[in-house]
């Protein structure tokens, strides 16, 4: 690959994806073995140091690293798992060096089952300490504010107002730690952009912008320019702010569905939703995107189900049909782009039938 050269922009702004890496074969994310094997963050670690070296061969400088990569840290009855994180310091503090010396922003977004708005104490104690967790690792990592912990305001639970309210109160009872790392997103959903604007308001707490989100979920008609604006002034002085982009999947889906009162199943045609993410980035609409938000300072998280693959060929797209894009990522129209694969090798057909490609 042809090293990139130095652009007019000193410190461009970054493309990032989420966890998987499908552009090389046998890149773990996580340590995925079951409780009783025995799996353990050390391994994680091992495998990011490995994601590591993709990425920076392929001068990807953003990353969300899986949310499972210290697997049962903080379940309640397996204690055993408990203390994998203090275990990991030496590692977890090597790793946040290496990151830092190329330059790779990292993040977490935990799953949909944490939820601080719940009005289950329960639910939220469990949720407070899968973020305390995950907090732990950054802040052992020595990573700076950039580093930060994703989450989605909750459940509606029927009331949105009360859902906020919830939010407000829980957000009191977290740790300074977690509160310097928190930030919250708008869902396509239940949360829009003014629901977690008003949150914000209450809170201070920082907020990520999701352009897919956005237009699926924005029943208050909010401005889209003016409301990234907003968002990114949330963030605090001297931390670069960053959004979420994805396209709409818009492909017909071929499922089995069993038909009823039979044992047989039948193969149906479902229409997109578009709430759904597509394989890659549609890159007239990122363009459209970054034009519209010329002057403004921001990372970009992709979350294509391509992962890696949709990165490097959104890339390849802005040096091709729009250079001035591409600068403010410091991508050079006459640096040679990296090769695509022809195909992708899976190691089984089941691993396409789980995602019905």
């Amino acid at each position: 690959m042809k090293k990139r050269r130095a652009t007019l922009d000193k410190n461009p702004l970054r493309l990032g994806f989420a966890v998987k890496v499908l552009g090389a074969a046998g890149l773990k994310s996580n340590d995925s073995r079951r409780w009783q094997q025995g799996p353990h963050l050390r391994v994680s670690l091992r495998y990011l140091d490995k994601i590591f070296d993709y990425l920076e061969a392929h001068h990807i400088r953003m990353y969300r690293m899986s949310s499972d990569i210290a697997p049962y840290v903080t379940h309640p009855e397996m204690p055993q798992f408990h203390g994998m994180i203090e275990e990991c310091a030496a590692e977890l503090k090597a790793l946040g060096q290496r990151a830092r010396k190329i330059g790779l922003r990292l993040s977490f977004h935990p799953s949909q089952f944490i939820v601080l708005n719940s009005p289950d104490p329960v639910l939220v104690q469990k949720s407070i300490a899968d973020l305390a967790a995950q907090t732990q690792m950054l802040d052992l990592m020595n990573l700076g504010a950039e580093a930060v912990v994703v989450v989605h305001a909750g459940g509606s639970y029927g009331d949105t107002k009360a859902g906020c309210a919830r939010w407000i109160e829980t957000y009191k009872l977290l740790s300074p730690a977690i509160r310097r790392r928190l930030v919250l997103e708008n869902d396509d959903q239940r949360y829009s952009a003014a629901d977690v604007l008003r949150i914000h308001e209450a809170t201070g707490v920082p907020l990520i912008f999701d352009h897919q989100h956005f237009w699926c979920f924005n029943p208050e008609r909010l401005e889209l320019r003016r409301t990234v604006e907003r968002f990114l002034v949330s963030w605090p002085r001297g931390v670069r702010p960053k959004i979420h982009f994805s396209s709409p999947r818009t492909e017909l889906r071929l499922l089995k569905r069993k038909v009823p009162n039979s044992r047989k199943k039948k193969l149906v045609l479902q229409p997109p939703v578009w709430t759904g993410h597509a394989d890659f980035c549609q890159p007239f609409e990122f363009v459209s995107l970054m034009r519209l938000l010329e002057g403004l300072k921001f990372d970009v998280m992709l979350e294509a189900k391509s992962k890696d693959l949709a990165l490097l060929r959104l890339q390849r797209d802005l040096q091709r049909y729009a250079p001035d894009v591409a600068r403010r990522f410091g991508l050079d129209w006459n640096d040679a782009p990296p090769e695509e694969p022809k195909i992708i090798e899976v190691p089984t057909d089941a691993a396409l039938a789980k995602d019905d490609l």
